[in-house]
């Protein structure tokens, strides 16, 4: 009897395939006691050297299939095999209690990942998966034990796991069906990376996950977050006519990426990209880009031991602002806390990171690096057409604060000769629902705004957007978030300047006819998701948008919003 399970949709696609178990092998541990404490020490050592290159090896794959961003997710492992506290204390431990490395390495692991997960820090309580991650590879190298095997799963297949790392989706073999697991998020480093590579992904399923059985057909509806169990003949049918449809669709829309996204009444709505690094421009080209619409600059710090150099970060802006030639290329400027972190900022241990000293307020209170930056996109900016964002501003005088720091430094650099961007854009990230409320105010202080849904809705719906448990409750789709949205758009509007949404809101095709309407003016989003975006554009009629949008803003929960909105497709 078919039966339907509803988890998280956290990566879109429709596909049918074979239920895969995932088997993530489990350390055998005994303990036992050493004659020669210094010879384990050594042991250690050695598969220490051996998950570095395993950890590096999966970077550099990482890098290639999906970009940089999501390979400097890997630096943390990395960290955690240097790190004294963790591999030091291993040490201390055997030559102490003459215990086996397996034993030590556990336990270790075990306590280590338990005081983190306790801590009141989110960002250190997201390192505790981290450490779990890397203990399970050292146990595994030190027990001899072979881990599962990824690469004998079949194309079509659709993995079925209780949780999945990271290091197990960077593993994942060309032509994955889909995966589906108990727990789990939308922002889940694992559901980034299926993004990115495009597989469909339905995560917390619970309890329910244990309905599944190895071999077994399912339907996997990964932007309706349902899995279908046992479909019948029917059922198949309809599915793979759904598919075939999408498939068209996709392959139409592909051909006319290249063209502009107008609605069939005339409107003018460009599509940017999201990039991390300069290694994602091809990608964005290749879908259609009309331009950059969020470069995250954190890539320049996270993957360096130093504070990154004018001269570097001047060298990665100006590739991606050639490749673009005069389209736009809206760089943000550092956005580190919350749950970004660099070993070498000597950043504050706070309780709550994502409501602290993070992004705009961490570089206004130290201007000696936020100026090196500002400096290396002064130079950059005359190698295309730079605008400059500053993210998780929320009041007036953090603008007018970036503002003057960034005429000193066009004064500092004029006054050593050097060619600069003379009037780049400023604009800002409307990610705090104060500065959604108070847009009128600040967009007279901008030439752009640019609405980050992805905080935006984990602070008006104080849901944790990393959190599996609060996961329900975050929805960019949410009437309270449409409203901000509306808010904003109305405030752009009124003092002539262009409004754009660079959060995940952006690349959902089903909410382009709703953001249309609320009157967004750029849309920006992964690379994969530019020509859909498009192709729906251009069927939009911009009155029934507004009409739409109008209706949208009244119901009183987002999935009456995404039911209205799916049936005006």
């Amino acid at each position: 009897m078919t039966q339907r399970i509803d988890g998280v949709g956290a990566a879109p696609g429709l596909v049918i395939g074979q239920a895969v178990l995932w088997r993530k092998e489990q350390p055998r541990v005994k303990s036992r006691k050493v004659e020669n404490p210094n010879r384990e020490v050594s042991r250690l050592e050695e598969e220490v050297l051996r998950a570095k290159e395993q950890l590096t090896r999966l970077r550099e794959s990482a890098r290639e299939r999906m970009g940089d961003e999501e390979a400097a997710i890997f630096d943390a492992h990395l960290a955690f095999l240097d790190d004294p506290a963790y591999v030091g204390e291993m040490k201390s431990r055997i030559l102490d209690r003459r215990q086996n490395a397996e034993v030590i390495c556990r336990d270790v692991t075990e306590e280590m990942s338990q005081m983190l997960a306790s801590l009141p820090d989110e960002y250190m309580q997201a390192r505790a998966d981290d450490i779990r991650d890397v203990g399970h590879r050292l146990l595994l190298l030190l027990s001899g034990q072979k881990p599962f095997d990824p690469s004998l799963i079949q194309p079509g297949s659709v993995v079925i796991a209780d949780e999945l790392a990271p290091s197990d989706t960077a593993q994942f073999p060309p032509g994955i069906a889909a995966m589906v697991t108990a727990r789990g998020s939308k922002t889940a480093h694992a559901a980034i990376m299926a993004r990115t590579l495009g597989i469909p992904a339905v995560l917390g399923l619970g309890e329910d996950l244990k309905r599944i059985r190895e071999g077994e057909t399912i339907i996997v509806d990964g932007e309706n977050g349902s899995i279908t169990l046992h479909p019948d003949p029917d059922t198949l049918d309809q599915s793979r006519e759904r598919i075939r449809r999408k498939r068209e669709l996709w392959e139409s829309a592909l051909k006319k990426a290249d063209q502009k996204a107008v609605t069939s009444d005339g409107r003018r709505i460009q599509v940017f990209a999201n990039i991390g690094s300069p290694q994602d421009v091809d990608a964005a080209l290749k879908n259609g880009a009309e331009g950059i619409g969020l470069f995250r600059t954190e890539f320049l710090y996270l993957e360096n031991d130093h504070w990154p150099t004018e001269e570097e970060q001047f060298q990665a802006y100006r590739q991606v602002l050639e490749s673009f030639g005069d389209r736009p290329v809206v760089i943000r400027t550092l956005d580190i806390g919350g749950d970004k972190d660099l070993p070498y900022a000597d950043l504050p241990k706070e309780e709550n990171p994502f409501l602290g000293h993070r992004a705009i307020r961490y570089c206004l209170s130290h201007p000696e690096i936020f100026k090196t930056q500002l400096r290396a996109l002064l130079r950059a900016g005359v190698h295309g057409n730079l605008w400059i964002m500053f993210p998780m501003v929320g009041n007036l005088s953090e603008i007018q604060q970036a503002k003057s720091l960034l005429e000193e430094a066009r004064k500092e650099l004029e006054n050593q000769g050097l060619h600069i961007a003379r009037n780049p854009k400023t604009g800002i990230m409307v990610e705090v629902p104060g500065a959604a409320v108070i847009a009128d105010v600040l967009a007279k202080e901008v030439d752009f705004m640019s609405i980050g849904t992805n905080d935006l809705t984990q602070y008006t719906l104080a849901a944790d957007r990393g959190n599996e448990r609060v996961a329900s409750l975050y929805d960019a789709a949410h009437p309270s978030v449409l409203r901000l949205v509306r808010q904003t758009c109305d405030a752009a509007r009124r003092e002539g300047i262009l409004v754009g949404m660079c959060g995940e809101l952006a690349g959902d095709p089903r909410m382009t006819e709703v953001l249309v309407g609320l009157g967004l003016d750029e849309l920006s989003m992964s690379a994969g998701t530019i020509p859909e975006v498009k192709e729906r554009i251009r069927r939009v009629q911009t009155d029934e948008a507004r009409k739409l949008a109008d209706e949208v803003l009244v119901q009183s929960t987002p999935e009456k919003v995404r039911y209205l909105a799916e049936k005006s497709r």
